[in-house]
């Protein structure tokens, strides 16, 4: 039998605990990675998501999962996200192509250099990330030319690459596909999206809202394969069923 390239090495892989990041911690243990997951909690409205991620790490078997702290509501000040500061998420939004107040100013860009930091302490030359250029809120630092860019600034930038000539790769898996074939390509990986959540504007229980741009793109993606949500909303209806 052929063996991936990849079975034995390490990844390290960003885990929201949502169904994107879901879907790619499986993609890169199906690809044989041994899988290190890095999650953030900084500062953001929608904590909750870091319960999933510890759910969705422990049901995957990682190696490591570390969730670290950085205050981005403190370097972003007021005015800068409605997920870090006090502005409200908005609902039901019209998908103008604007980038809408959910957007955390260089977020992905600090996610990544922290899991390239991670990467190279834990031997590891491969770093997975969910981003989507498809079906996604208008973020910048979701488009494939944000990653390239990336992944060049990590190879100029890192002693592993500097001084032994070991190259980092940003793995990007789903940046080409709709939500819809994301979550047919969960399914088909084994993925209980039971475990994810998504809502940017959960109530105290986690439950989601259902009218946020991440609850809207969520629902609409199982829609598109046919498939029923498996995760609680805050009504017993889900909103596409009302």
């Amino acid at each position: 039998m052929c063996m991936d390239q990849s079975e034995g090495k390490s990844a390290v892989v960003l885990l929201s605990g949502g169904l994107d990041s879901a879907t790619v911690l499986a993609i890169a243990r199906r690809k044989g990675y041994r899988c290190h997951a890095v999650s953030f909690d900084y500062g953001q409205r929608h904590r909750f998501e870091l319960v999933s991620a510890k759910r969705v790490a422990e049901a995957a078997g990682v190696e490591t999962h570390r969730i670290i702290r950085i205050d981005l509501s403190a370097a972003v000040g007021l005015g800068g996200s409605a997920l870090t500061d006090d502005i409200p998420v908005p609902k039901d939004r019209p998908n103008d192509g604007g980038i809408p107040t959910t957007y955390v100013p260089a977020r992905n860009a600090i996610f990544l250099s922290m899991a390239l930091a991670r990467a190279e302490v834990a031997g590891a030359r491969d770093i997975f990330i969910g981003v989507n250029a498809i079906d996604y809120s208008g973020y910048p630092d979701c488009r494939p030319e944000f990653i390239e860019a990336f992944q060049t600034l990590a190879n100029q930038a890192t002693a592993a690459s500097a001084q032994n000539g070991q190259d980092f790769t940003i793995h990007a898996p789903l940046i080409n596909m709709s939500k819809g074939q994301i979550v047919s390509l969960g399914i088909e990986l084994g993925v209980d999206y039971s475990l994810t959540h998504s809502c940017y504007d959960p109530d105290e229980n986690g439950l989601a809202c259902g009218h946020c741009d991440s609850c809207r793109l969520r629902l609409a993606g199982f829609r598109e394969a046919g498939i029923e949500d498996p995760i609680m909303y805050q009504h017993t209806r889900k909103p596409d069923q009302q």
